[in-house]
């Protein structure tokens, strides 16, 4: 796994307009509103699978603006563990190449809230926060989740 990864960002810090975009053309697809303000940029890490069928997510800790449609290159630091309806789901938390890092028990205690208001509303997508797993665990998931983007478009 290489020490930075590109991070697409879909949804700036401070709103509660979630946008989607196709995470291989990068097309904007639509918007909707959830239950809380993202505490921080949120995207996707391009050439990347997660077991959920869609890229890697990721939050990037930061308080530079990052406006959504801007890819930045970042350095993972940590993996938080979050469950969505029901499954158990991974965010990379990165920071921005040349940043420092972030005190991550400070950073933890902003995910709670959000992760509880996040999607209140749909009992189906309702959102919890889990456990805080280390710089090497986000590694190790962004390199299974870019193996398994290859296998993907390898496959004939």
């Amino acid at each position: 796994m290489a020490e930075t990864i590109r991070v697409f960002i879909e949804n700036e810090a401070g709103t509660d307009v979630k946008h989607h975009y196709d995470e291989e053309t990068f097309e904007h697809l639509g918007t909707e509103r959830v239950g809380a303000d993202y505490p921080y940029p949120y995207g996707f890490v391009p050439a990347t699978l997660a077991p959920d069928g869609d890229a890697a997510d990721c939050f990037v800790l930061t308080d530079r603006e990052l406006r959504s449609g801007d890819t930045v290159v970042c350095v993972p630091v940590a993996l938080l563990e979050q469950t969505e309806g029901g499954i158990t789901d991974h965010d990379v938390l990165a920071i921005p190449a040349g940043e420092p890092g972030p005190d991550l028990t400070g950073v933890t205690a902003e995910f709670a809230p959000f992760f509880d208001r996040f999607m209140a509303g749909d009992p189906e997508r309702r959102a919890a926060m889990g456990r805080l797993l280390p710089q090497a665990a986000a590694r190790s998931y962004l390199s299974a989740c870019a193996a398994a983007w290859a296998r993907r478009h390898t496959a004939t």
